[in-house]
């Protein structure tokens, strides 16, 4: 079955200017394109033919045994810093990194938090918001009438005396932006000369502690966060590597790695290469330097010329040069690539998921699939993450918690409905029946219905 939504049933969508005039034969207009003979391979497509019984039941959708792997099970790891996050040793706190409000595939500018732990929000970088660019949109909104004072004062009474309200601190978390966030947390200190973070620590526990800390943090912080807890100690989570780093804004990506070097001292290049090693390795690199082409023009007779250097590195040859498929897939931009994913399965009769299934394997085969797997679907991508992480016995809480609280003012809502496209389900529905209490709640307060 191919990628969810590609290609679309109704033929690639008209490109202004293309076909080049004089072209139209090289070029089949929109709607008329035909595969050639043996395209998508019969019981293939973009995915390799599931073993029997192995998908899930009645969707027809590959088994969640294959692309991206099932994350390990496990709890988030400690959260660093006994005062909250964000504060290293003999170090400053949290430095005022920018956390954009939804994701602007454009290359935008994004919008400012206040400084952490307090003070005044600068004035946010104009442009049109990501979600409107785009045509994608979060779960959580900014709320109206916003009154970090008066939010402070509601969080402060749920925790103060014997018990805790934790349906008045879901109420408050799971209404608030991020930079909503934020502003409660410096207006609590302000307040009451206490550190909001410690006492949530104080009053909680378990997976509804790790959510309600994880929306504390500023986004980019989070995310450089769960990177350097992927490396840290004994092994190394590199999923988490592939879904942060494959997955971002060129902007984002080196907020990361600024924040990477300010919060923890330390270099996430030097940490990369000590964790990883071959293809993977400089795979990673290279999605490390945020210098992806963020054009949204495509060029087609680019696209064709990568699609044919891509045929002849691999299935065009015997063996693989890996160097070649990791330039274009980390350097072009996403529009550009999903050009090139059509123009490969016209030259290759192949598409390319399949070709990279075929010529690669471990850890570099999952990262070079996710690119091209945001190329084509985003919101896809991470839906099939969201359901590997609760399918089976137990779950993946650190995956389920990272995916929804990152992906809650981007691009949630897409993700839910390709969930409900892919697995005959709602995420609201799989969140319900796998998680239990105020954790549930709270996820499902996010997710909505």
């Amino acid at each position: 079955m191919s990628y969810p939504g590609y290609p679309p049933s109704d033929g690639y969508p008209a490109f202004p200017g293309y076909p080049p005039t004089g072209q139209e034969s090289v070029y089949p207009p929109a709607g008329q394109y035909t595969y050639p003979a043996g395209y998508p391979p019969a019981g293939g497509g973009t995915y390799p033919a599931a073993p029997p019984n192995a998908g899930f039941p009645g969707t027809g959708y590959p088994a969640p045994g294959g692309y991206p792997g099932a994350p390990q099970a496990g709890g988030m790891p400690p959260y660093p810093g006994g005062a909250g996050f964000g504060v290293p040793p003999a170090g400053p706190g949290f430095g005022g990194y920018p956390q954009p409000p939804a994701q602007n595939y454009a290359g935008g500018g994004p919008a400012q938090f206040p400084g952490f732990p307090g003070g005044q929000a600068p004035s946010p970088m104009p442009g049109p918001p990501a979600a409107m660019v785009q045509g994608t949109q979060g779960t959580i909104q900014a709320a109206p009438n916003f009154d970090a004072g008066r939010d402070a004062e509601i969080l402060r009474k749920a925790m103060k005396g014997f018990g805790t309200d934790e349906q008045a601190i879901i109420d408050v978390v799971a209404n608030r932006s991020n930079d909503q966030r934020q502003k409660i947390k410096a207006a609590f200190k302000t307040m009451y000369g206490k550190d909001l973070i410690k006492d949530l620590k104080s009053e909680l526990s378990g997976n509804v502690e790790e959510l309600i800390l994880a929306l504390f943090m500023p986004s980019t912080y989070y995310d450089a966060w769960s990177l350097r807890h992927a490396m840290k100690g004994a092994g190394t989570q590199e999923s988490v590597l592939i879904e942060i780093l494959c997955t971002r804004t060129n902007q984002e990506i080196r907020d990361i790695v600024n924040c990477y070097k300010s919060e923890f001292g330390r270099d996430i290049e030097q940490d990369i290469r000590a964790d990883t090693s071959g293809h993977f390795e400089r795979l990673l690199i290279s999605m490390c330097q945020g210098n992806r082409d963020e054009n949204q023009t495509v060029d087609y007779q680019k696209a064709q010329e990568d699609a044919q250097r891509l045929y002849q590195a691999g299935e065009g040859k015997l063996g693989t040069d890996e160097s070649c498929f990791n330039m274009v897939l980390a350097s072009r931009s996403f529009p550009q690539l999903k050009a090139t994913v059509e123009a490969y399965s016209r030259i290759a009769n192949r598409d390319l998921l399949s070709s990279i299934d075929r010529e690669f394997s471990g850890n570099v085969e999952r990262g070079l699939k996710t690119i091209v797997q945001c190329a084509l679907n985003r919101p896809a991508f991470f839906a099939e993450r969201l359901y590997h992480s609760m399918r089976g016995a137990g779950t993946d809480d650190s995956t389920l918690i990272r995916i929804v609280v990152t992906r809650s003012e981007i691009d949630l809502v897409q993700i839910k409905q390709m969930f409900t496209q892919m697995y005959q389900k709602t995420l609201a529905t799989m969140i319900a029946s796998d998680t239990s209490g105020d954790y549930r709640r709270l996820l499902l307060a996010i997710v909505g219905q």
